[in-house]
This record gives structure tokens, C-alpha cells and sequence, in this order.
């Protein structure tokens, strides 16, 4: 499905790819491949992001969200590894352990203000 918003709910061990438009949803859950939790030590999330990008190819725009630095680090990893999804992640907010509706709820109204400023009122 080609959409033109996506939001991308992700901490280490998972992520939540909601891809939409008006009349459709389409919903991916990622888990991380990385079975290994070293305390105090970065976790790879090499894997994880791939899956990530690989799910969001052909989006228009993304907005990130989750709880702590992974939504980050899918950003800065994003730029040398897979660019042209870098190029479309248009903001990062922090968010707690939403459920997908609420997930999609956020992303609408996020998208909604953002479209007003300029960017593709039709979209939505």
C-alpha cells in the first residue's frame, strides 16, 4: 500500500509502523532481533531498524515517537544507512506505551497541523 503519512512508535525491543492516508490503515509490528539485554551496554538495534526503514519505504512523511533515545538513534542511523527514509522523518516526540488507535489519533492530529502549514493539505 502506498500512503502518504507514517508513524513509527519504536523503543529497543520493538516498533509500531502505522501507515495511512484517509481511508486506510495499515498497521506493522517489528520486533528487534536482538535477544541479548547487556546492562549498562547499547543494545544493536541494527536489526530492528532495517526491518523499520525496509517497512517505510515509499512514505512521504514520517513522524517518530516512543518513550526514549531509540526514536533518535533510528535517526541518526537512518542518514548514512538508508537516506532517503532519513529524508522523510519530518519530527521526533516522545511518547509513553500508546495503543495503535491512539497511535494513529496522535499522528492525525500531528499531520493535520503540519498540512495547514504547507505541506500537503489533501493528504489527509
Amino acid at each position: 500500500m502506498t500512503t502518504f503519512h507514517a508513524v513509527v512508535w519504536i523503543d529497543q525491543q520493538e516498533a509500531h509502523v502505522l501507515m495511512f492516508d484517509r481511508e486506510h490503515v495499515e498497521a506493522q509490528h517489528i520486533k528487534s532481533r536482538s535477544h541479548h539485554k547487556h546492562q549498562g551496554k547499547a543494545t544493536d538495534l541494527s536489526g530492528l531498524f532495517i526491518d523499520v526503514a525496509n517497512a517505510l519505504q515509499g512514505v512521504h512523511e514520517v513522524l517518530l515517537t516512543g518513550p526514549g533515545r531509540a526514536r533518535d538513534q533510528f535517526r541518526e542511523w537512518c542518514m548514512p544507512h538508508q537516506p532517503a527514509v532519513g529524508k522523510v522523518i519530518i519530527d521526533s516526540v516522545a511518547s509513553d506505551h500508546p495503543t495503535d488507535p491512539q497511535l494513529l489519533a496522535l499522528a492525525r492530529q500531528y499531520f493535520k497541523k503540519f498540512d495547514r502549514m504547507g505541506a500537503n493539505p489533501s493528504a489527509l
